[in-house]
């Protein structure tokens, strides 16, 4: 299914279907960690609120109704909206402080009204990925969103605002860009993932094994939750790294340098530096030069399939692969 062709309907399927499994999910999860239901109402209806916005960017005719009164009202309905998830886990978890909200409320509305207010250009460009990257280096939702429990980590919320402001701006606001912001991969890519993926995974997996990285679990994750990871990571953490590393980064490079050999190699390396943090060893080089590897790969998918969506696969199943086998 190709959201992008087709009427907003498909949006409204896809949010009722999301919405179910979302409320399943979140009250299995509060089963296993045994969250009591006073906490685990208010972080359920936090990702439930959160959700519709975070589908926004994919659908071409809900973002067209979003911006039918114009970008002004437009970017202040997202910058609102950005605020919303916070102010329902805040208020539900006592958590609520106005330093926070104040800055919940700074990262929304610069991350919505950029593009309103800077036209498109390599520097404005640059610098809003720059603001990107350091809100997510530097943890800020992490002191905004602090967990309510041991072992319920909330900040991942956050991430999901943070990630669909960005990809609104880019393409609603901004626009001209080459990359499909899209959940779903067609058959055709998917395909093509799994091609890459099989490229890579031998040579990723030589480095990890050769840096000393390789530690494998005593028990593999089960199948339930194998699938569930790939799917977590498949359309929050692979599909914002995509669209910003290869729909982003690697044509603007390739464009300024006129160079595709350069455009793969330092969207890599690129995001390679970004894993530096990795594990909360600073400079982490290991992993770094692994993400490198894996980036050279996406990379070159990017190249040959013309989209971010097979690279999306390929990037996460060796993430599954990782996390269900190794620790």
């Amino acid at each position: 299914m190709n959201p992008n062709a087709k009427p907003i309907r498909y949006y409204w399927i896809t949010l009722l279907v999301g919405w179910t499994l979302l409320a399943t999910a979140a009250a299995v999860y509060a089963r296993i960690r045994s969250i009591p239901a006073t906490l685990a109402v208010p972080l359920a209806l936090a990702f439930l609120v959160e959700y519709p916005f975070y589908l926004l960017p994919g659908f071409t005719a809900a973002r067209e109704r979003f911006l039918a009164r114009g970008r002004g009202h437009a970017a202040w309905l997202l910058a609102w909206s950005g605020v919303f998830p916070w102010l329902i886990y805040a208020l539900g978890t006592h958590h609520y402080n106005f330093p926070a909200l104040i800055v919940m409320l700074s990262i929304a509305v610069m991350m919505s009204f950029w593009y309103v207010m800077f036209p498109a250009h390599p520097v404005t460009d640059l610098l809003y990925l720059a603001i990107f990257a350091v809100i997510i280096l530097v943890k800020v939702f992490a002191r905004i969103y602090p967990a309510p429990m041991p072992k319920v980590d909330m900040s991942v919320l956050g991430h999901a605002t943070l990630i669909r402001l960005l990809a609104f701006s880019f393409v609603a606001f901004r626009g001209g860009v080459d990359a499909e912001y899209r959940f779903m991969p067609n058959r055709r890519e998917w395909l093509a993932g799994l091609k890459w993926f099989a490229f890579l995974l031998p040579v990723t997996g030589g480095a990890y094994w050769a840096l000393g990285l390789v530690k494998l679990r005593p028990h593999p994750l089960n199948i339930g939750l194998a699938i569930g990871t790939f799917l977590g990571i498949l359309w929050v953490v692979c599909l914002s790294e995509e669209f910003i590393f290869r729909g982003l980064l690697q044509p603007w490079i390739t464009q300024w340098t006129s160079s595709a050999a350069l455009g793969v190699a330092i969207s890599a390396v690129l995001f390679g530096s970004v894993h530096l943090g990795f594990h909360g060893a600073f400079p982490n080089w290991r992993w770094s030069i692994v993400a490198a590897i894996l980036g050279v790969f996406l990379a070159l998918a990017r190249r040959q399939t013309g989209g971010i969506q097979a690279g999306m696969v390929a990037h996460a199943l060796t993430v599954t692969v990782w996390k269900t086998f190794l620790q």
